[in-house]
């Protein structure tokens, strides 16, 4: 076992075999559409667009529990926002049609601004209040959808808005199919490598703040407000910049979802939405960013691979014996509650939380001493 982890810790650390990795999981990427429809079928990769788009949506939940330790259950509200914005800018609705360079900022910015909005009257509320508030606001924002459609017809009710347009760059429309170099690639594999590209972005970012003195700050006031404040950081201006930076990046994942569906109604976005995409980051890792990826990627997949459960039933037994969809939402939350006994902390948990959930304290110890000793 120690021989393994030397070579797993040599690895990691050697350069060559990490581009190597790299390498190796971009052609894997590039290749997952046309592996996954010739084997699985087309409807996969409809769910590989879809785990892309949760994907972005954790890692922006991400930063507001993650980071900042603001306990929000009301986050799909600014993905609601973000859809809505698309639909109604790019549909018959209101008669506009404006491209889509365009409407994927107005919509990150529109969500941006919902976001303060949430965080200014709740900057002074922590844990199971701040989680109502949020909740209440997710729930408010759904209601207000769903009964717009009087007596200014704004969002057309429970009917949801449809005809919306497809993503596209000038002539080039992403819902048709498309021939290069004698490859043919349809609708929803050039919407696979759209939201890739746009993932990856949000990734990139996510690192980029993780380690930056504004992610510091969010940690700091997570760990401990008081002392963070103490220590003369602003905690309202980083508070609300964590629901800003969160919120955009569920508007820009709300207006990928609204361009790729051509359809929304409020019930896209209900509460159990929230919950699953906070259940991500909890089960994968919170505060990591390859954990949350993890968590998108399980909780999207794993539910859609326990619909064949039925078909299974028949095979083995002959006949059904438990009802599908009841066995496979048991198992699903079966297999939550399991990971949080033996993983508290996630599959993939940050360094921190590992020791803070670990029966080595010390470590954790150690390591802000170190850090105290270099800043003097």
């Amino acid at each position: 076992m120690d021989k393994l982890r030397q070579r797993w810790n040599a690895l990691r650390h050697d350069r060559h075999a990490a581009w190597a990795a790299a390498l190796a999981l971009a052609v894997l990427l590039m290749l997952l559409p046309f592996i996954t429809g010739e084997t699985l079928g087309r409807g996969w990769v409809r769910i590989l667009d879809f785990t892309l788009l949760y994907i972005m949506l954790a890692l922006g939940l991400n930063i507001v529990v993650g980071y900042a330790g603001l306990l929000d259950l009301g986050y799909i509200a600014f993905y609601a926002v973000g859809a809505y914005t698309y639909a109604l800018l790019a549909s018959p609705q209101f008669g506009l049609h404006l491209p889509f360079w365009a409407l994927l900022p107005i919509g990150a910015g529109i969500a941006g601004i919902f976001g303060i909005l949430l965080g200014a009257p709740t900057l002074r509320l922590r844990g199971d209040y701040l989680a109502i508030v949020t909740l209440g606001f997710g729930e408010i924002i759904r209601i207000f959808l769903n009964n717009l459609n009087a007596p200014v017809n704004i969002t057309n009710g429970p009917q949801g808005i449809n005809l919306i347009d497809p993503v596209s760059f000038g002539s080039f429309s992403l819902s048709e199919t498309h021939t290069f170099f004698g490859v043919t690639f349809p609708g929803i594999y050039t919407y696979y490598y759209l939201f890739l590209l746009l993932a990856l972005l949000v990734i990139f970012v996510s690192l980029r703040l993780q380690n930056s003195r504004i992610g510091r700050a969010w940690v700091a006031i997570r760990e401990d407000e008081v002392a963070a404040e103490a220590m003369g950081i602003n905690t309202r201006n980083i508070k609300l910049l964590a629901f800003a930076m969160g919120a955009s990046f569920a508007g820009i994942s709300g207006g990928l979802f609204a361009g790729f569906q051509g359809f929304i109604s409020p019930e896209s976005f209900n509460l159990f939405e929230s919950i699953i995409v906070l259940c991500m980051i909890v089960l994968g890792g919170m505060g990591n960013i390859g954990g949350v990826i993890l968590g998108a990627v399980l909780l999207t997949v794993f539910p859609e691979a326990l619909r064949y459960i039925g078909d299974l039933q028949h095979y083995l037994f002959g006949r059904v014996l438990v009802d599908a969809a009841d066995l496979r939402m048991l198992l699903f939350g079966l297999a939550l509650v399991l990971i949080m006994i033996f993983r508290p902390a996630g599959l993939v948990p940050s360094v921190r939380r590992r020791h803070e959930f670990g029966s080595d304290a010390s470590v954790l110890a150690q390591e802000q001493a170190s850090l105290y000793d270099a800043r003097r």
